[in-house]
């Protein structure tokens, strides 16, 4: 090995520049390693940037699955009240129908008990009422129906003697407005009936049931009051009752 006391000057500066370039180079390599840390650390950071956007958007996608499994959760909450209140609304409606076809029956059998009463203890009760004032009745007409144009009125039974007759108003209970309306239903029939112009018409009522204000509405207002008592039916007017004539 040439130690430097045998080495020659030229030898030592050709050692020298060799070693400069040695360390150029060095320098250059570390440099280059240098800017590929920096870039790898640049890709990292990128990478990471990117994880913590693609971290981001998994939770607002999970945080819309949520939102999006509330609603659904929310949907089918309202669906279920909705199918309970339609079950609801059918065993309603089931209930209305059960309702109205037993208030049908109801009626049917009422109509026919109030048809019954009329036909079997009013009608009679009329025609003795007159037959003791002296009256022999000659014409009845149940369930008249008298009308002119387009007003129209129906009297339950019309009980006619001459030149006299009686138009009764019949209901299974009895009330203060069945009179009120009743009279107005007087006030009508020789407008609409002018046959009966000339005939004195009074004017009864009857119920099976009949309320007490309905039996002094009825008295004050100058009707015969009728109502069921047992297999017949009684007159509620006092004795000093005097009628009213139309």
């Amino acid at each position: 090995m040439t130690t430097a006391s045998e080495m020659s000057w030229d030898e030592i500066k050709t050692l020298i520049a060799e070693l400069a370039i040695q360390s150029k180079e060095t320098d250059r390599r570390f440099q280059e390693t240098d800017r590929r840390f920096q870039e790898t650390d640049r890709r990292f950071q990128e990478t990471d940037r990117r994880f913590q956007e693609t971290d981001r958007r998994f939770q607002e996608t999970d945080r819309r699955f949520q939102e999006t499994d509330r609603r659904f959760q929310e949907t089918d909450r309202k669906f279920q009240e909705t199918e309970a209140q339609m079950r609801e609304t059918d065993r309603q409606l089931r209930e209305t129908r059960r309702l109205v076809e037993r208030i049908s029956r109801d009626l049917g059998r009422l109509g026919n008990r109030l048809g019954e009463f009329v036909e079997e203890m009013v009608e009679p009760a009329v025609v003795e009422l007159f037959r003791r004032q002296g009256l022999d009745v000659n014409e009845v007409y149940p369930r008249l129906k008298l009308g002119h144009g387009r007003e129209r009125i129906e009297i339950d039974l019309l009980v006619v003697d001459g030149d006299t007759a009686v138009a009764v108003e019949c209901k299974s209970r009895l009330s203060v407005e069945d009179v009120e309306r009743h009279l107005e239903r007087l006030a009508k029939i020789k407008r609409l009936a002018p046959r009966y112009a000339d005939t004195k018409i009074h004017g009864a009522v009857a119920g099976m049931v009949v309320d007490e204000d309905a039996v002094e509405a009825a008295q004050a207002a100058g009707l015969w009051v009728l109502a069921q008592s047992g297999e017949t039916v009684a007159v509620k007017n006092n004795p000093d009752f005097t009628p009213r004539v139309w």
